[in-house]
C-alpha cells in the first residue's frame, strides 16, 4: 500500500510537469540581459528537460536535479571580442569581421593624415630653399584644401549611392599617387607644387564620408561611437607617424624619402582592402551568422538612394540641426588645421627649437588625441546603453569638444616654454576629439539615408573655414608678429559654436 501511494504521488507530479506547455517553457528559457544580450537556460523538471529554447523528454527520476547553463550568444561576448566563426566554419577561431573592417579603416585614416603632415614638416626646408615668407607659406599649406573642398560633397553623394569600399579605394590610390609626385612638382615649379597638393586634397575628400558610411553599415548603433573612436585614433596617430618619421627619413634619404615611403604604404593597404573587406556585412563570405544578426538587429534600416536620385539639398538646409552640424564642422576644422599646419612653425618661431624637436613637440598632442578619441567613443556608447537620449549624449560630447579646447588655447597665450605650450596644445587636442562623438556621429542620427551627402556639405564648409584659418594665421603672424591674436579668435569661435550647438542640435531622426 505504501509503495502504491508513493508511485501514485510520483505519477501525479510527473503529470503536472508534463502539462507545462511548450510556449510557457520557451518563454522562461530565453531571457535578455540589460545590454540586450540573449542567453539560453538548460533546466530539468522531473521527466522534462528545458534546453536551448526547446522541451525534451527524459527518464523519470526520484531526485530532481536542476542545473543552469548560461550561454551568451552575442558575437564578441561569447568569444571575447577577438573570436569569431565564419559561415560554414563554426568550429574555427577567427577575428570578428567588423573588427577587421575597423582595423583596416583605422590604417587608412592613419595614412590619410600622415600624407598630409609630410608637407607640414617638409615646408620648412622648402621655404628656406625658395625664400617663401609667412603669408606665402600659408598659401602653400592651404593648397591641399583647395581640392578637398570640392570633393567632399561629390564624394559624400558617391558613398551614399555606391557604398564606401570602392570610393575610399579610389581615394587612397589617387592620393598615394599625388603624394609620390609632390617632391618632383616642388622641384619643377611652385605652381606645380600647388597643383599637386590640390589634387591630393581632391582625392582625400572622400575619406571621412567613406569612413562614416562603412562603419554605420558594419556596426550596431551602440558600438558605432567606439568604432568611430578607433578609426579616428588611427587618423590622429597619422599625425604622430608623419611628424616623427618625416624629419628622420628626410635626414637619411632626402626630401623625396617620406613621400615615397607613404605612397608605397598606401598601395600596400589598397591590396589588402580590396581582398579582405566587403561593402556591406551581408556581402561578406566570412562573417558568422551570429555577428551578422547582431549587426542587423542593432542598426537603423535607412533605404539607399535610388539610381539617378540626388539628395534634397534644399530640404537638408531648411532644418536647424543641419546648420548645427555645419557650424560645428567649420569650427572644428578651423581650430584643427591651425594646429595641424602651424605647430612645427609655432615651436620654431616662438621657442626657437630645431625641426626635429619641433616635430616631437607637435607629435605628442596628436598621440594623446588618439587615445582620448577612443575614450570619448566608449563613454558615448556607455551613456546610450545606460538609457540616456542621443540628444543629451551628443550635446554633452560636443560641449566638451569645444569649450575645453577654447579654454586651453586661451591659456596657450601665456605659455613660457615649449614644454608648457605642448601641455596646453595636448589638452586642446585631447578634448577636441570628443567632437567625434558629437557632430561627426550626429549626421547618421538625423539623416541616415543622406549621411554621406550631409557629411560632404558640412565638410566642404569646414574646409572653407580651414583655408581661411590656415592662410589667416600666416597673415596674422606676419602682421602682428605673434600667434596670440589668432589663438584668441579661435577660442572665441569655439565658445560661440558650443552655444549654437546646444540650442539647435538633436539626436532624433530629422530626414
Amino acid at each position: 500500500m505504501a509503495a502504491a501511494a508513493i508511485t501514485s504521488k510520483f505519477s501525479a507530479y510527473t503529470q503536472r510537469s508534463s502539462n507545462l506547455t511548450t510556449t510557457h517553457l520557451n518563454s522562461i528559457c530565453s531571457r535578455k540581459t540589460l545590454l540586450g544580450l540573449r542567453y539560453n537556460i538548460n533546466r530539468r523538471y522531473g521527466n522534462l528537460e528545458v534546453q536551448d529554447g526547446g522541451v525534451k523528454s527524459r527518464e523519470a527520476a526520484v531526485n530532481v536535479k536542476r542545473r543552469w547553463v548560461v550561454k551568451c550568444t552575442a558575437e564578441g561576448i561569447e568569444r571575447g571580442l577577438l573570436g569569431g566563426r565564419g559561415r560554414g566554419q563554426e568550429g574555427n577561431f577567427a577575428m570578428p569581421e567588423r573588427l577587421k573592417v575597423v582595423a583596416l579603416m583605422a590604417c587608412a585614416m592613419c595614412l590619410c593624415n600622415a600624407d598630409r603632415v609630410v608637407m607640414s614638416v617638409a615646408v620648412v626646408p622648402l621655404a628656406a630653399k625658395h625664400g617663401w615668407n609667412s603669408s606665402f607659406l600659408g598659401i602653400v599649406q592651404s593648397s591641399f584644401l583647395w581640392g578637398y573642398i570640392f570633393s567632399s560633397i561629390i564624394g559624400g553623394a558617391l558613398v551614399d549611392k555606391y557604398g564606401g569600399k570602392r570610393v575610399i579605394a579610389w581615394g587612397v590610390f589617387l592620393w598615394s599617387l599625388a603624394t609620390l609626385v609632390t617632391p618632383w612638382a616642388a622641384n619643377h615649379s611652385t605652381m606645380g607644387l600647388l597643383a599637386a597638393r590640390a589634387f591630393f586634397g581632391l582625392a582625400e575628400g572622400v575619406a571621412m564620408p567613406s569612413m562614416n558610411i562603412i562603419l554605420s553599415r558594419w556596426f550596431p548603433c551602440n558600438e558605432r561611437a567606439t568604432a568611430v573612436g578607433l578609426s579616428m585614433a588611427g587618423f590622429h596617430l597619422g599625425n604622430v607617424v608623419g611628424l616623427v618619421l618625416t624629419p628622420i627619413v628626410m635626414s637619411s634619404i632626402g626630401l623625396t624619402g617620406p613621400f615615397a615611403l607613404f605612397s608605397s604604404i598606401g598601395l600596400l593597404w589598397l591590396t589588402t582592402w580590396a581582398l579582405r573587406v566587403a561593402n556591406d556585412p551581408q556581402e561578406s563570405r566570412s562573417i558568422s551568422s551570429s555577428e551578422l544578426r547582431l549587426i542587423q538587429d542593432g542598426k537603423s534600416n535607412a533605404p539607399s538612394l535610388k539610381k539617378g536620385e540626388f539628395p534634397p539639398l534644399r530640404l537638408l538646409l531648411s532644418k536647424m540641426p543641419t546648420w548645427a552640424i555645419i557650424f560645428a564642422n567649420m569650427t572644428n576644422n578651423w581650430g584643427y588645421f591651425v594646429l595641424l599646419s602651424w605647430m612645427p612653425v609655432y615651436f620654431k618661431t616662438v621657442f626657437n627649437v630645431n625641426l626635429k624637436q619641433a616635430a616631437w613637440f607637435s607629435a605628442v598632442p596628436w598621440g594623446t588625441m588618439a587615445f582620448s578619441g577612443y575614450v570619448a567613443g566608449a563613454a558615448s556608447d556607455y551613456l546610450i546603453r545606460a538609457g540616456y537620449s542621443l540628444t543629451f549624449v551628443r550635446k554633452v560630447m560636443q560641449s566638451i569638444g569645444f569649450i575645453g579646447p577654447g579654454l586651453a588655447l586661451l591659456c596657450l597665450n601665456y605659455a613660457t616654454s615649449p614644454t608648457v605650450a605642448s601641455v596646453f596644445i595636448t589638452v586642446a587636442l585631447s578634448l577636441s576629439s570628443f567632437s567625434q562623438a558629437g557632430f561627426l556621429l550626429n549626421m547618421q542620427d538625423i539623416a541616415p539615408q543622406y549621411a554621406g551627402f550631409l557629411h560632404g556639405i558640412s565638410n566642404s564648409a569646414g574646409t572653407l573655414a580651414a583655408i581661411i584659418s590656415t592662410i589667416g594665421t600666416g597673415y596674422f603672424v606676419q602682421w602682428l608678429g605673434s600667434f596670440q591674436a589668432f589663438l584668441t579668435v579661435t577660442a572665441s569661435l569655439y565658445f560661440a559654436t558650443a552655444v549654437f550647438w546646444n540650442l539647435f542640435a538633436t539626436g532624433e531622426r530629422v530626414f
